[in-house]
């Protein structure tokens, strides 16, 4: 459990969390695979969620996941990516997170193992990211301010 007055630093900043969906790039389950593919090598994201036709997550895609069916012992073919669907290579099996149901003590935890995730609502539909990074930036902002915040409420 945080300390109160760490929960309350970092719960200042924790608006600033959220990378919104409308920033996001993103594919749709039934996309063919060499629609992600020119997206995950325009983006240069390492890895983007993969949404069903309502807007919610149903899974994960690198650009790995998709050379890996590329590739065979001896040569590289770009047959699967007119033949498979993005359903047919997503991960899964992946953490997603509501804000609403999460404790900023769960979404760090998540984040050790995971470089973001997904924001979805009550009914599942994708709200954005969290990022590590963005937690990283929190944890700068806290570890800078502390001392002076908490040297300023001990005043009052």
């Amino acid at each position: 459990m945080f300390s109160p007055s760490i929960q309350h630093l970092i719960e200042e900043k924790s608006g600033s969390f959220l990378i919104p969906a409308s920033r996001i790039a993103f594919v749709q389950e039934d996309n063919p695979l060499y629609h992600a593919f020119l997206i995950l090598t325009k983006v240069k994201y390492s890895k983007i969620p993969v949404l069903d036709k309502d807007k919610r997550v149903v899974g994960l895609l690198s650009l790995a996941m998709i050379t890996d069916k590329m590739l065979t012992n001896d040569t590289i073919s770009t047959v699967p990516l007119d033949t498979l669907k993005v359903k047919d290579v997503m991960q899964t099996d992946f953490d997603k997170i509501n804000f609403v149901e999460t404790t900023l003590e769960t979404q760090l935890h998540l984040l050790i193992n995971n470089a973001f995730l997904p924001v979805v609502d009550d009914r599942g539909v994708f709200q954005g990211l969290l990022t590590r990074r963005e937690w990283i930036k929190a944890f700068n902002y806290v570890v800078h301010t502390y001392d002076k915040h908490y040297k300023s409420e001990k005043i009052k």
